[in-house]
């Protein structure tokens, strides 16, 4: 039995297949971080996932319609799709990412992708606007289980785009990306934090439900 949340942190150590099997999926292409023991969590394409059962490089997992239905293991299940695969984080790892809890958010969708000089060029739309209010530029963001940065937003951090190093663009799924595609994505979990404490601190002593953050709030107490 499982006693604490796995974390991850956005870096892929393989790239691999998922396939559906009746009610659960098998992922394969785990050899590059072997052994993996049951209950074990890894990330497939930034959804956590739980080891139920070992199988050749690979695991087979149980998954809920709920966690097919709102991210891309679905369809990529479906087609034998690739996908970036990453363990759980040791307290002994290096934080070389920054912290993902493996529950994604929300889908996003790809509406522009450009090869430059010296990296490429990634712009993604939230398919669910709320959650634009936690992505500003050069805040962490996790794109199917990848570790960015957000290189710049629209004021409402509905659109985002991303300056893709060619290492990252090479070794995971992304190298596979066409316009109109949809992505998985968490926002920072700081941000989250953040604004749970901003919330908290407008309560008055009785728990008056607080008033929507905004940034007209934000400026009237100190925050620029």
């Amino acid at each position: 039995m499982k006693i604490a949340q796995a974390m991850f942190t956005g870096l892929v150590q393989s790239v691999g297949t998922i396939q559906r099997r009746s009610g659960a999926v098998v992922v394969s292409g785990c050899g590059p971080f072997a052994p993996l023991l049951l209950g074990d969590s890894v990330a497939v394409d930034g959804v956590c996932l739980t080891v139920a059962e070992l199988v050749a490089d690979g695991f087979r997992a149980d998954v809920s319609e709920e966690t097919l239905r709102r991210t891309t293991l679905g369809r990529k299940s479906e087609q034998g799709g690739f996908v970036n695969l990453e363990p759980a984080l040791r307290l002994s790892d290096r934080l070389g990412g920054h912290l993902v809890s493996g529950h994604i958010d929300a889908p996003g969708e790809v509406i522009h992708l450009e090869a430059l000089p010296q990296s490429w060029h990634l712009e993604v739309r939230w398919l669910e606007p709320r959650f634009g209010r936690y992505v500003c530029e050069k805040a962490s963001i996790a794109v199917d289980g990848i570790s960015l940065t957000v290189a710049d937003c629209c004021p409402e951090g509905v659109t985002f785009s991303l300056a893709v190093i060619p290492h990252t663009w090479q070794e995971t799924t992304l190298r596979g990306l066409a316009v109109g595609d949809r992505v998985n994505l968490e926002v920072d979990q700081i941000a989250r934090y953040s604004e749970r404490l901003l919330i908290d601190s407008r309560k008055d002593a009785y728990s008056k439900p607080a008033a929507e953050l905004s940034a007209a709030w934000l400026a009237s107490n100190g925050w620029s």
